[in-house]
């Protein structure tokens, strides 16, 4: 009997043991720790969110940026530009935006906060953004733009604005000089712009160049991309094709070159000819000035004689 319960006490001893262990491992506490791209906002530091912020459910954490849009926005001079910042989980809190050069306030919620009109507001609540929208914009309003949240403290997210004015350049001008037979190539190059122009159109003294012209051998190839080339190609250059050519992108300035087809003389030889018709009609002019200054005097001699 002695050992019988011997071995009674020792299956007890070994029983409570296994369910000591069993509850440890029940009771043992599991801490969800979110992804480390939660906490990415411009101001956020991870360093200072207690255990309490780690364990919470992402969605209950508060207002966050969503960062995956591009912080740099490019427009071009008078058209209007759009400076989007999308918010999640805003809640009650209010959407700003800040200039940073001055560090002027320039709207809260959907209220322009500043003199100048051309700054609003503009939300989307289906997409969550706040859209800072300005009017004819002008290189002066590039810069850093901040949309702020306001929590305690407030967190931002920095944008940066690029106005630009697109340049219209046609190589060689303004003047090219062109032997007959020749193939004349004008090259227009568009920089600075956004995007592409839709269209780059050519016209010769005004009106506008058909390339399915009976004279032939005239074509146009235009490359697009950060910078636009349109190349215009007249093959067997006549005298007729001299003048005045014009490309005229869609969306930026157009730009004027002079075409000389020579007939076998030197450039310098037709700018010394339009010298010597300066300097011949230059003394007639002077001539016609003397003789008609001489004329009045001659008058006013002859009213004084007879008084």
């Amino acid at each position: 009997m002695k050992q019988i319960a011997v071995v009674m006490i020792l299956l007890n001893i070994s029983y409570g043991q296994f369910t000591r262990s069993q509850s440890v491992d029940i009771d043992e506490p599991h801490t969800y720790t979110p992804p480390r791209h939660y906490f990415q906002t411009s101001s956020f530091d991870e360093t200072e969110l207690d255990d309490e912020a780690l364990a919470r459910n992402p969605l209950d954490r508060g207002p966050y940026f969503d960062i995956s849009a591009s912080r740099n926005v490019t427009a071009l001079v008078g058209n209007t530009a759009y400076l989007n910042c999308r918010v999640r989980n805003l809640g009650n809190r209010t959407v700003s935006w800040i200039r940073h050069r001055d560090l002027h306030l320039l709207t809260v919620g959907k209220a322009t906060y500043t003199s100048d009109q051309r700054y609003q507001s503009v939300h989307n609540p289906q997409l969550d953004d706040w859209s800072l929208k300005v009017l004819y914009p002008q290189q002066r309003d590039s810069g850093v733009y901040e949309c702020q949240i306001s929590t305690t403290p407030p967190v931002g997210y920095s944008m940066t604005l690029a106005v630009v004015e697109p340049i219209t350049t046609v190589v060689g001008g303004p003047d090219l000089y062109i032997d007959t037979g020749s193939t004349v190539n004008l090259t227009c190059i568009v920089r600075h712009l956004p995007e592409p122009p839709p269209l780059i159109q050519w016209t010769h003294n005004g009106e506008e160049i058909n390339y399915d012209s009976p004279r032939g051998g005239v074509s146009v190839i235009t490359e697009k991309g950060d910078i636009t080339t349109s190349y215009l190609l007249i093959q067997r250059a006549r005298s007729s094709d001299s003048g005045k050519y014009t490309c005229l992108p869609s969306t930026a300035n157009p730009m004027t070159v002079h075409v000389h087809v020579l007939n076998g003389e030197h450039p310098a030889a037709i700018q010394g000819t339009d010298r010597q018709r300066a300097n011949l009609i230059l003394p007639i002019v002077l001539a016609l000035a003397l003789a008609l200054l001489s004329r009045a005097v001659t008058r006013v001699s002859d009213v004084g004689a007879v008084r």
